[in-house]
C-alpha cells in the first residue's frame, strides 16, 4: 500500500513538472510562462518531496521535507511576481491576444519617468 502511495505521489509530481516544462515551451509570452511554471512546478516539487518523506519515514527527513515545501511555497510566487514586475516595467511586450492590462495606467510612458 505504501508503495502505491509513493508511486502515485511521484507520478503526480512528474506530471506537474512536465506540465510546467510544456508551459514554458508552448506559452506565448513571459508572463504566461511564469504563471504556468510557478504553479505547476511548485505542486510537482511538493508531490515529489512528499513521496520522499513517505519513502524514508524518518522524522528528520520528514521535517526537512516539510521545511523545504514551506520554503518553496513561500518564495516561488514572490520571486515570480518580482520577475514579472521587473519585466513589465522594462516593457517586455505582452502577447497580442492579451485582453486585460491592469498596469497600463500605473506605469509612466517611456521618457516620462
Amino acid at each position: 500500500m505504501r508503495d502505491l502511495l509513493i508511486a502515485a505521489l511521484l507520478s503526480g509530481g512528474a506530471f506537474f513538472v512536465l506540465v510546467a516544462a510544456i508551459g514554458l515551451v508552448r506559452l506565448p509570452d513571459l508572463f504566461m510562462r511564469l504563471s504556468a511554471t510557478t504553479k505547476a512546478s511548485t505542486l510537482g516539487i511538493a508531490l515529489v518531496l512528499a513521496a520522499v518523506a513517505v519513502y524514508f519515514q524518518e522524522p528528520g527527513v520528514t521535517g526537512r521535507v516539510v521545511a523545504i515545501i514551506a520554503f518553496i511555497i513561500l518564495t516561488t510566487p514572490v520571486a515570480a511576481h518580482m520577475i514579472a514586475r521587473a519585466a513589465y516595467f522594462n516593457r517586455v511586450p505582452l502577447w497580442q491576444g492579451s485582453v486585460c492590462d491592469d498596469m497600463r495606467d500605473k506605469v509612466p510612458a517611456p521618457g516620462k519617468e
